[in-house]
């Protein structure tokens, strides 16, 4: 059984992806019958829609269309992993909407497209300690530069589970091993962080990337945090 954790789905018709404007290569429909047949021919039986950063007034509009899909029969679709935005006041309002929602299994909010300051300040830290009283996890999407600001993040929130995604975001393809490879090690101590086996083949030579160039990345990650804190994710269509 693989279960793949990290799904996103692009629909241009229902929703604004104002980051696309500039990757031609991914600004186009990515639809769930699409997935769903290349999935079942790799034998993925379950997964997880990961957010896709759509305009900030439309994250709730990204979960209930993702609800929308999960209605179908034989669905692999079992929980979203929705955006938020811990930097605003009203967090703790939006936290009490996802409660509600039963197919929001946790949250992202993507930090290397902001600046540095966001994740450090009391109020970000403040709400994201709020998943403390709840089963929600929170996706850390950083650069392999950031690495060392989640320390301080993931040490004021012991209670909440974090998941880092891509595992760190290494820049395979200029040789980065050594100065991303101590920085997992350290995030790996954090015993509420999991790491996310996704997204490094797009890190690697766009066009001649290869296993042996990828193996020391995986191999590092999987080793520093342990096989029971390891999960996988497809990062379709990137």
């Amino acid at each position: 059984m693989l279960f793949d954790t990290h799904l996103h789905l692009i629909y241009p018709d229902r929703l604004r992806y104002p980051w696309l404007k500039n990757l031609e290569v991914l600004n186009k429909p990515s639809k769930y019958e699409e997935y769903q047949l290349l999935a079942k021919r790799l034998g993925i039986s379950s997964c997880f829609h990961m957010e896709v950063d759509v305009a900030e007034e439309q994250i709730i509009d990204e979960t209930n269309l993702i609800e929308e899909i999960t209605h179908q029969s034989k669905t692999l679709l079992r929980g979203v992993i929705s955006a938020c935005r811990p930097e605003y006041e009203n967090f703790p309002k939006f936290l009490d909407w996802a409660n509600e929602q039963s197919l929001i299994k946790g949250f992202r909010r993507v930090l290397h497209v902001v600046p540095d300051e966001i994740s450090q300040t009391e109020l970000f830290r403040n709400n994201v300690k709020r998943l403390s009283e709840t089963k929600l996890t929170f996706d850390l999407c950083v650069s392999s530069r950031q690495l060392p600001l989640t320390y301080e993040l993931v040490d004021y929130c012991p209670e909440v589970t974090f998941v880092l995604d891509h595992c760190g975001v290494p820049d395979i393809q200029s040789n980065d091993f050594h100065d991303w490879a101590p920085k997992i090690l350290e995030l790996s101590k954090r015993n509420n962080v999991y790491c996310k086996i996704s997204g490094i083949i797009a890190y690697g030579n766009p066009v001649f990337w290869t296993l042996d160039e990828l193996r020391p990345y995986f191999e590092h990650a999987i080793s520093s945090f342990g096989h029971d804190r390891i999960v996988w994710g497809s990062d379709s269509p990137v």
